[in-house]
């Protein structure tokens, strides 16, 4: 008996990977005249798996397919998706591939991210793994005529709301994504990659500055507090800033604004680039320092360094009317560390917020 998988190391297939196993099985059923119940796909990095047809149905001139994505361990959104693929013979048309978006299936309304404005949010890989799924299985039939492709996901728009996609400028669905086809589990590389390109958007909107913020909270505090800033310039980074100032590095952004709150702006003033909480424990020690700098007494400064959270030392130095120097020595910190990974290529401001959402300094 093999043994049974840890909890949280099941991989996943793509949107992508999906949308190209139906429209696999779409393709062959158009093909024969009945839609397989299995189909076997190929996947962008070359392995070949095997997906549940979940439903189907075909006419003279067209064929239906459904795939339910399964995501594995990993906790997206779009788990459990119906990719639903639609072919359809185009008249006229020799050796076309035609690929549509149709009901949930996100529209392009920016230029910045490498697809057409006003076409569908089906990315370049998974284009090519669509396509070259149906030419394998129809390349006569393609040799006299063409195929339209549509693909659709019920309830895209629903779950289009809990990704970034608004912000990149992609209304009304979900994106087909994905470079390999699987999924990993608690996977950071989707999120990641959303990360540098809400920056590359930014800059190919030609904008100077990006607002990079933790989450939520910190996102609606810089909002607020930035009103004249495009939509564009606003970047949920997450703990993802290294990749983020990367981007901004290569594309020529002049300004960063991070919003965030005294843990990960800890993180990020002990030279911490991947900010996430499993990584690496917040130095309070440097929280002491920084207590020390702007006058705490010393059993202050011992009690901040023997606690292992951050918002204990902002909440303590509040205490001792002391908060709003310790936070911006905090603040200068960030802004040091920063400079000297990126040596006078920013100008940097910061917004630190409370867990409330409550602006606490604004430094420039």
């Amino acid at each position: 008996m093999m043994p049974k998988k840890p909890k949280g190391t099941r991989k996943g297939f793509t949107t992508g990977a999906c949308s190209a196993a139906a429209a696999r099985a779409a393709t062959l059923g158009l093909l024969t005249g009945q839609v397989p119940a299995q189909i076997e796909t190929l996947l962008p990095n070359g392995q070949r798996v095997t997906f549940a047809v979940h439903d189907s149905s075909v006419t003279d001139r067209s064929a239906h397919a459904v795939i339910i994505k399964d995501a594995g361990d990993d906790p997206d959104c779009t788990d459990k998706a119906h990719l639903t693929v639609d072919v359809r013979l185009l008249v006229g048309s020799v050796n076309q591939v035609l690929l549509k978006g149709g009901d949930g299936v996100g529209t392009i309304t920016m230029r910045g991210l490498g697809l057409e404005v006003g076409g569908p949010a089906i990315n370049p890989i998974p284009r090519l793994n669509i396509e070259a799924n149906i030419r394998e299985v129809a390349s006569e039939l393609l040799q006299t005529q063409g195929l339209e492709v549509t693909i659709s996901v019920p309830g895209g728009q629903a779950m289009a709301k809990k990704t970034l996609n608004d912000r990149l400028g992609i209304i009304n669905g979900i994106s087909i994504l994905g470079t390999t086809g699987i999924v990993h589990p608690y996977s950071t590389a989707a999120f990641r990659a959303s990360v540098v390109q809400g920056v590359e958007v930014a800059a190919n909107q030609g904008q100077k500055t990006v607002v990079l913020t933790t989450g939520g909270r910190t996102e609606k505090v810089t909002m607020h507090e930035l009103p004249d800033l495009d939509s564009a310039c606003f970047v949920q980074m997450g703990d993802f800033l290294g990749p983020a100032l990367d981007s901004a590095d290569k594309v020529g952004i002049e300004q960063i604004i991070i919003g965030g709150m005294v843990g990960k702006l800890t993180k990020i003033a002990q030279g911490e680039i991947i900010t996430h909480a499993r990584r690496n424990a917040v130095n309070t020690q440097l929280l002491a320092d920084l207590a020390a700098s702007v006058g705490a007494k010393a059993s202050v400064c011992a009690e901040i360094s023997n606690n292992e959270m951050a918002r204990f030392a902002g909440e303590r130095m509040e205490e001792l009317g002391l908060g709003d120097a310790f936070y911006r020595a905090l603040c200068a910190r960030v802004v040091a560390t920063l400079e000297a990974r990126y040596p006078k290529r920013f100008s940097y401001q910061i917004l630190m917020c409370d867990f409330d959402g409550n602006k606490l300094v604004n430094y420039e």
